[in-house]
């Protein structure tokens, strides 16, 4: 069992429903796309790199 999953097996329903309405409430409804549109073009752009110097490693070893 990884430290991660024993983190969020001690969280219930009610822990994750206050941690979501502290969130909603620091960061406004309008704000929280804007927050999760940036989060995922973080992400696609950290796959894109990672396979670009995949893909340069692969070629170097042929």
């Amino acid at each position: 069992m990884t430290l991660l999953s024993i983190f969020f097996g001690f969280m219930g329903g009610y822990e994750w429903v206050l941690i979501l309405l502290a969130v909603l409430l620091l960061f406004g409804g309008k704000k929280i796309p804007e927050l999760m549109r940036g989060l995922g073009s973080g992400i696609k752009e950290f796959k894109d790199a990672a396979k670009d110097e995949k893909d340069k490693i692969d070629n170097e070893e042929k």
